[in-house]
């Protein structure tokens, strides 16, 4: 078996905070994917070897823990018998489109694309990260820690950051929250930006280039105890409901043993000493089976939004 191989097709570009109209610069890089570019000829191609296409967004799979997804991905392919080929996108929606047009077997995608396009994607369910105990997460609120911001409507008027525009905790849980407050992002914040990775967001309140964003709270909390400088100049002022985590999901034109050979290994992980140790490098505890009613609320969220069009 051999390791992951990776297809990123792009080089290091600077991000830009003057795209939404800011005039501080992001003094921080990241990884541009490449949302145009087709996946290289030889990664789609019969190698002679069984292959497992796993897709993850740049969102997700941060560089500071891709290194973890690495073994988690390598664990999987071991025991399989198949190569891994890990493709990297740098939002939701490039690594959705890639479902229907059967260039990826594999996804961590996120809980709003798994609610709003499981069937337009042709993808299904099959394991949800159980993390401190729970199968669920939260979107949090931030804001610099030594700001006098104190809840969501001390931002009125300032600058704020989403992530990715498919994004729950990043982007639609606070666009409900203004929704609820009969406003729009537009109509309440002075400027908004998409930083498109929940460490961006972070790291740009921390450096005060925006006054409050939105993040994934199992993203802050994993920073919180890796790497604590990323998030000790930030502050959270507010939690979301609990939303159904993050699955990872399969093609729905997936051999259906292989697919269950994979949702079997991915569940039981937990109960062998090496998946514990990949596990807790992720924080997560183990993985179960995903169910409709721990999305419930992301689907109202999304009728909600819908119907204010």
């Amino acid at each position: 078996m051999k390791p992951v191989k990776y297809n990123f097709v792009a080089g290091l570009i600077i991000f830009l905070f003057l795209t939404a109209g800011c005039e501080k610069k992001a003094d921080y890089q990241f990884v541009d994917l490449d949302e145009k570019q087709k996946i290289e000829k030889q990664d789609i191609q019969d190698t002679g070897h069984k292959e497992l296409k796993v897709a993850v967004a740049a969102m997700i799979s941060p560089k500071d823990t891709l290194v973890y997804y690495e073994e988690l991905l390598n664990f999987i392919g071991r025991k399989l018998g198949h190569d891994i080929v890990l493709i990297q996108r740098k939002t939701y929606s490039e690594v959705n489109e890639l479902f229907p047009k059967h260039l990826i077997d594999l996804a961590f995608v996120c809980s709003g694309p798994y609610v709003n396009g499981k069937k337009k994607y042709e993808f299904e369910g099959l394991a949800t990260p159980v993390i401190r105990g729970e199968p669920y997460y939260q979107s949090y609120l931030i804001v610099q820690k030594d700001s006098s911001y104190n809840s969501l409507d001390d931002l009125k008027g300032k600058i704020f950051a989403f992530t990715d525009p498919d994004s729950n905790s990043g982007t639609l849980v606070p666009r409900y929250w203004l929704l609820k407050k009969n406003h729009s992002p537009e109509s309440f914040f002075s400027r908004v930006t998409y930083t498109y990775s929940h460490d961006n967001s972070i790291l740009a309140v921390g450096k005060g280039l925006v006054d409050g964003a939105a993040v994934d709270g199992h993203q802050w909390e994993f920073y919180h105890l890796k790497n604590p400088s990323l998030t000790d100049r930030t502050r959270v002022i507010k939690k979301s409901d609990r939303f159904g985590s993050p699955p990872l999901v399969a093609s729905s034109f997936l051999n259906p043993q292989l697919k269950s050979d994979i949702q079997d290994i991915v569940l039981t992980l937990h109960e062998t000493d090496e998946g514990k140790k990949i596990l807790g490098n992720l924080m997560i505890d183990r993985f179960e089976k995903p169910k409709e009613e721990w999305y419930e609320n992301v689907r109202i969220m999304y009728e909600a939004m819908g119907q204010a069009q």
